[in-house]
């Protein structure tokens, strides 16, 4: 597998090696042995699967606040995607920067995102399924989201009016969001 960082340096891409023959391809998405031999050793708890239907859906930016932050591994598996990060750590030297990489079925990208980051995504075409592991269970009362056109997060979806969903129109301003991620791990007070 492939690894390589990116202007978020805790934000990695990670390209699994693909066998191809007359009949197609076989990758390993997923070995825990060789994710730590490359440094990165989460336990995954939860796989999520989305489809999205039309092209300009965006779904985002969330995040899953401490006790039960998560971690996420994300692949698209049919289609395309932008897929987003967000450093949301106060405190970081990056804090409200972002980076973008286009996942796609044809790629075989992956993005691995850690806790205290918020996560978004966007269609780049119709039909688009989504897969992703989780470093903790879903839990309801830790969900929380800033407004996916926030100015001072700056994001370029490279769309003008996407397909949201009624949590992520209403979803407020950074300015206005909780600060639940600290720099350097541990969490800082506020809930949503």
């Amino acid at each position: 597998m492939n690894i390589e960082a990116t202007t978020l340096p805790e934000v990695m891409i990670l390209t699994p090696r693909r066998f191809g023959d007359a009949r197609g391809w076989f990758a390993e998405t997923f070995n825990a042995a060789r994710m730590r031999e490359a440094g990165i050793d989460t336990d995954w708890v939860q796989d999520n699967h989305s489809f999205s239907a039309a092209k300009g859906t965006l779904r985002g930016l969330h995040y899953q606040r401490p006790p039960h932050a998560q971690a996420k591994l994300v692949r698209c598996s049919r289609g395309a995607i932008l897929d987003v990060a967000v450093d949301f750590r106060e405190g970081s030297p990056r804090f409200a920067q972002w980076v973008g990489v286009e996942l796609s079925a044809g790629n075989g990208r992956q993005l691995l995102i850690p806790a205290g980051f918020l996560h978004g995504f966007v269609t780049l075409t119709p039909d688009v399924e989504v897969q992703y592991k989780c470093s903790d269970l879903y839990a309801p009362d830790c969900d929380g989201a800033v407004a996916w056109n926030d100015p001072e997060i700056g994001v370029d979806w490279g769309v003008e009016d996407p397909v949201l969903s009624d949590k992520d129109r209403a979803a407020p301003l950074l300015r206005d969001a909780p600060r639940p991620f600290a720099f350097g791990g541990a969490p800082c007070g506020g809930a949503a």
